[in-house]
C-alpha cells in the first residue's frame, strides 16, 4: 500500500522482484495511492492471508487482537501508543452514503491495494453524511484481487489504529463486512511529498528550501516517535509517496501496512521476508532479511537525497549509471565545493544557505551508511535537521548606485 490521500496517479507496471525494479517516469506522476507496484518482496509467502470469503462484520474487540501487542498504553514524544486500537467501526452502507456509492467522480486515486475515494463524515459524531456536508475524509477500499491486501489491512489497523502523533496520519476507522475491507483516514489536501517533488507542472511552484526542511523535520519526528516507543516500531517503507501534507505543508507519515514491531529479548534485528520499495530499502535488509531499527534511517536518507536533488530514487529513463540515485550521487555528497552543481535541485535557484546545504548533504550521507550501526538514530537526525533549519540565508545586497 502506498499513500492514500494525494492527487490522482498514473498507473505503473507491477514488479515483485528486487532484482527486476519497476519503471519510473521522471516526466509523469507516479502512483500516490496504495502503490504496490514499486514494492518488492521475497518469494516466501508466510503470514499471507486472503481477504476472500470474509462474511461477517469485525467488532472492535476482534480488531484489538490483530497483530502484536504494544504492551500497554504509552505516552512519549508528544504522541501516544494505545494498548488496543481506538477506531470507529463503519458499516458498508454508511460508507456508500459518504462516498456517493463509490462513484467514479469521488475517486481520488488507485493503486495495488485498491481505490481511494473522497468521503464525508459529520464533524462531531463521525457518522457518514451526504457528499459536501461535513468534513472530508479518504476512504480506502480493498481490491479483492490483491494477494497482500488483507495482511496489510490488518497491519494498518493494528499499528496506525493504536498510535496518535501530530506527524502520523490519523486512521479514523475501518469496515470489514461481507467481502469488503475498507479504511477511513483524515484527508490531507496537499497530497504527497512525491507529487510536489517530482511532478513537472507549470502551474505548480517547486517547494522552497524552508518548506523541504519543515517536511523533513516533521517526518523525522514521526519516525523518532515510532523508534523510541517502549515496543519499537520499524516502519519499513519510508518513501516520498508515504509522506502526506496538510493545507499548511505539515507532514505526516502514512501507510503502516508493512510496519513491524522491533526486536525483543536483546536481539538486534527482526528476521522477516523482504518487503519494501526498490530504491529505498536498506542494503542489509535486501541481502539478509534482517530488519533493524536503523533500516528506516537508510530510507529516510534516500528521501533526504530526493529532497536535495529533486530527483527520484529510481528512474529507468535516466542513463544506466544514473538510474539508482544513491549509487549515482552518494560520492558527491561529501564534495563541499560542488554541492550546488552536483547535488542541489536547480529549481531552488540557489535560494538556500550554502552552509545548510553542505550540512544537509553530510547528514544524508550519514543516513546512507552501508553498515546499519554507523547510521545516526532518528533522534540524532531530528536534532541535526533542526540545527540546519536554524541557519539563515544571507542575500547579497546590491551595491548602491553611485552618483557621478
Amino acid at each position: 500500500m502506498g499513500n492514500c490521500l494525494a492527487s490522482i496517479p498514473t498507473h505503473e507496471p507491477h514488479s515483485n522482484n528486487i532484482n527486476n525494479p519497476p519503471h519510473y517516469s521522471s516526466s509523469g506522476s507516479s502512483t500516490s495511492y496504495n502503490d504496490e507496484s514499486k514494492k518488492v518482496e521475497s518469494s516466501t509467502t508466510d503470514d499471507i492471508t486472503s481477504s476472500r470469503g470474509i462474511s461477517h462484520r469485525t467488532s472492535a474487540s476482534e480488531v484489538s487482537s490483530l497483530g502484536g501487542s504494544f504492551g500497554g498504553s504509552i505516552i512519549t514524544h508528544s504522541g501516544q501508543i494505545l494498548e488496543t486500537p481506538n477506531l470507529r467501526v463503519f458499516s458498508l452502507a454508511g460508507l456508500k452514503v459518504a462516498t456517493k456509492n463509490f462513484k467514479a467522480d469521488a475517486m481520488l486515486g488507485e493503486g495495488g491495494f485498491g481505490k481511494v475515494y473522497k468521503g464525508w463524515l459529520d464533524h462531531r459524531t463521525l457518522s457518514p453524511v451526504k457528499a459536501g456536508s461535513g468534513m472530508v475524509v479518504a476512504v480506502k477500499r480493498l481490491n479483492t484481487e490483491s494477494v497482500q491486501g488483507f495482511q496489510e489491512w490488518k497491519s494498518e489497523v493494528s499499528f496506525l489504529g493504536r498510535v496518535s502523533h501530530p506527524n502520523l496520519v490519523k486512521l479514523l476507522g475501518y469496515c470489514r463486512e461481507a467481502d469488503e475491507l475498507l479504511l477511513v483516514y483524515e484527508f490531507m489536501p496537499k497530497g504527497s511529498l512525491e507529487t510536489h517533488l517530482f511532478r513537472r507542472n507549470s502551474s505548480t511552484e517547486p517547494i522552497s528550501w524552508n518548506t523541504r526542511l519543515k517536511i523533513a523535520i516533521d517526518a523525522a519526528r514521526g519516525l523518532a516517535f515510532l523508534h523510541t516507543s517502549e515496543k519499537q516500531v520499524i516502519y519499513r517503507d519510508f518513501k516520498a509517496s508515504n509522506i502526506l501534507l496538510d493545507g499548511n505543508y505539515n507532514a505526516k507519515i502514512s501507510d503502516f501496512g508493512l510496519a513491524k514491531l522491533g526486536p525483543i529479548g536483546g536481539e538486534s534485528h527482526v528476521s522477516t521476508r523482504i518487503m519494501g520499495t526498490y530504491g529505498y530499502a536498506a542494503p542489509e535488509y535486501i541481502a539478509t532479511g534482517h530488519l533493524y531499527v536503523k533500516s528506516d534511517v537508510y530510507g529516510f536518507g534516500v528521501v533526504l537525497l530526493e529532497m536535495l536533488t529533486g530527483l527520484r530514487a529510481l528512474d529507468t529513463k535516466r542513463p544506466t549509471n544514473q538510474q539508482n540515485l544513491v549509487e549515482w550521487k552518494r560520492h558527491y555528497l561529501s564534495d563541499k565545493k560542488n554541492i550546488h552543481k552536483n547535488i542541489m535541485d536547480p529549481r531552488l535557484e540557489g535560494q538556500y544557505p550554502l552552509k545548510a546545504a553542505i550540512q544537509a548533504a553530510q547528514l544524508t550521507l550519514n543516513c546512507l551508511q552501508s553498515v546499519h550501526r554507523n547510521r545516526p538514530s532518528m533522534n540524532e537526525v531530528l536534532k541535526s535537521l533542526e540545527a540546519i533549519a536554524a541557519i539563515k540565508h544571507r542575500t547579497k545586497k546590491k551595491p548602491a548606485n553611485k552618483l557621478n
